[in-house]
């Protein structure tokens, strides 16, 4: 599916049509959680206030140990 970034007041965002809303169940004004992947997509998922602490630790770990995991990678 296909969308266009548009201006919304001072700020730039997405506008999803009626059905995709109700064919993932998300509501307005429900928070979602995005994580870039690796190819440079998004992945959006609903708002989990644990695992967002959980990818805040694990952000912590990866900076931490950036060294040791690029030469993991190898």
């Amino acid at each position: 599916m296909k969308l266009e970034i548009k201006k919304i007041g001072n700020s730039d965002g997405l506008l999803l049509p009626k059905e995709l809303m109700q064919r993932l169940d998300l509501q307005r004004g429900q928070e979602l959680y995005v994580t870039e992947l690796a190819g440079g997509g998004l992945q959006l998922m609903p708002y989990d206030p644990d695992f967002e602490q959980t990818m805040e630790a694990a952000d912590e770990v990866m900076d931490k140990y950036k060294d040791t995991l690029a030469a993991l990678a190898k």
